[in-house]
């Protein structure tokens, strides 16, 4: 997620300061906030340098390498709707062959932002995108996400109109979990589909989350490395689960299709939530890496 910001009436409103987030670090997020709007979105940064270029060049060049036997064929096919990896795209371009494949449209943000503002943005099709670069020092990794990140990352699969529309029906629940205090439970379902979901194919397990096919380490470790845990996809299970953000995964969720995560966000989650926050009270959560008794494991 852009990010999870504690509940306060204004927070979805941009006041031209970087959002609280949940977490620590040694900074706050990057960015400068003062020029963009209300919601949040901006100008795409009208120029980038030589650098810059070439940082998103090897980057691109990198990752694509990757995706043969690893990514989702799904992935595969729309990554050329990116356009020429050799420079930072502008984000009208591809807006101008999403919206006639499936409504949305990108557009871009300074950096992090509030939870309720990101899922606004999603209820309305429109996917936020950073518009800053790491550095040459960051190549490897970057704490927060930049352009290439969610270009490469997410983008993509918005081109698939099932994908499409899960993302949206989540900004849309996202804005109702807000209103039950429930976005904690929410981020991790995001989280583990999103950004770090895996998906059983007939040519064997293929990732489609956006974390895992810009890392050049994860993706690999996560489809192929015999130390990964890999389990079925449970959407109670998964909301009750923990997870780390400062290293790999130590557990991946498998779909069978898209379409079956699409199911999963069709029904109303308000008793989902209650009956999760009764489960946690009950049994407690789940720590990452675990693995319950009769969970179906998947292997490379």
């Amino acid at each position: 997620m852009k990010a999870l910001t504690p509940r306060t009436a204004s927070r979805a409103v941009n006041r031209g300061a970087a959002p609280v987030t949940y977490g620590t670090g040694d900074r706050p997020p990057r960015g400068d906030y003062a020029r963009a709007r209300s919601d949040y979105t901006c100008e795409q940064a009208a120029t980038y340098s030589a650098a810059e270029h070439e940082t998103y060049r090897r980057l691109f060049a990198r990752q694509r390498q990757q995706l043969p036997g690893l990514a989702c064929e799904e992935f595969i096919a729309a990554v050329q709707q990116l356009g020429g990896p050799d420079r930072i795209p502008r984000l009208d371009d591809i807006s101008q062959r999403l919206r006639p494949a499936t409504g949305w449209e990108l557009v871009a943000v300074p950096g992090l932002i509030p939870e309720e503002a990101f899922f606004a943005l999603l209820a309305a099709r429109r996917f936020p995108v950073t518009d800053w670069i790491r550095t040459p020092q960051e190549f490897d990794y970057v704490v927060e996400p930049d352009i290439f990140h969610d270009l490469f990352g997410h983008v993509p699969l918005l081109f698939n109109p099932v994908f499409a529309d899960y993302m949206q029906a989540y900004g849309r629940g996202g804005l109702k979990a807000s209103r039950l205090d429930a976005c904690e439970l929410l981020a991790r379902l995001y989280w583990t589909t999103v950004e770090f979901g895996l998906i059983a194919t007939p040519h064997g397990l293929r990732a489609y989350g956006a974390g895992l096919l810009s890392s050049a380490a994860e993706l690999p470790h996560s489809v192929r490395s015999p130390q990964a845990r890999r389990v079925a996809f449970d959407l109670r299970r998964m909301m009750r689960s923990r997870y780390r953000i400062d290293s790999f995964q130590a557990s991946y969720f498998v779909i069978d299709s898209f379409d079956q995560l699409f199911a999963a966000t069709a029904p109303d989650f308000t008793p989902v939530y209650a009956e999760v926050r009764a489960t946690i009270a009950r049994s407690g959560e789940i720590e990452a890496g675990a693995v319950l008794p009769g969970e179906r494991e998947f292997t490379p």
